[in-house]
C-alpha cells in the first residue's frame, strides 16, 4: 500500500523542515540556503503548499504571484518531494494545488525554470502540460543551462 499524505497551506514553522528537505532533494547549486528559503516562503505573493505524512513534511511547493504588465502569473520557485514519496503522485498533487491557488488569485499562467540536464523533471513538467520556452544559458551557474516552461491556467 503506497504511503498517504495530506496537503495543507505552509506555515512559518515549516520553513526549517522545507530547507532540510531541499538539502535532501537537490545538489549544489540547485538547493537554497535557509535565508533564501525563508525569503521565498515569506514573499508577499507566496503560495506555499506542504505535504505531510505521519506528521513529517515530505514535500512542498513554493510559488509566487507576480505581475507581468496587466497580467498575474504564478511562478514556481521550487518543488521538493522526499525520495521515498516520488513517483506516487505527490508532485502532481502539489503542483495542482499551487496552480489552483494561482488561478484563484487571477493568474492566467504558471511559469518555472528547470535545469536542462534534469531529464526526469523536464519529463514531469511536459507530462503535466507545461510547454518549453526559451533557453536560459547558465541560469543555474556557469554551464548549467535552464529552460523556461509555462502552462496556461483556467480559474474554473
Amino acid at each position: 500500500m503506497p504511503p498517504e499524505w495530506t496537503l495543507r497551506p505552509g506555515r512559518e514553522d515549516d520553513i526549517r523542515a522545507m530547507y532540510i528537505l531541499d538539502l535532501v532533494c537537490f545538489d549544489e547549486p540547485f538547493r537554497f540556503d535557509l535565508r533564501s528559503m525563508r525569503r521565498f516562503a515569506r514573499h508577499p505573493g507566496a503560495l506555499v503548499v506542504v505535504a505531510e505524512a505521519d506528521a513529517a513534511l515530505v514535500g512542498f511547493v513554493v510559488a509566487h504571484l507576480v505581475r507581468r504588465g496587466r497580467r498575474r502569473v504564478g511562478y514556481v520557485v521550487t518543488l521538493d518531494v522526499a525520495p521515498e514519496f516520488r513517483r506516487l503522485g505527490l508532485a502532481h498533487a502539489l503542483m495542482s494545488a499551487a496552480e489552483l491557488q494561482a488561478a484563484g488569485e487571477a493568474a492566467d499562467t504558471m511559469a518555472l525554470h528547470v535545469y536542462a540536464g534534469n531529464a526526469p523533471a523536464v519529463a514531469f513538467y511536459e507530462r503535466f502540460g507545461y510547454s518549453r520556452g526559451a533557453a536560459c544559458p547558465s541560469f543555474y551557474g556557469k554551464g548549467l543551462d535552464g529552460w523556461i516552461y509555462t502552462k496556461p491556467l483556467t480559474s474554473s
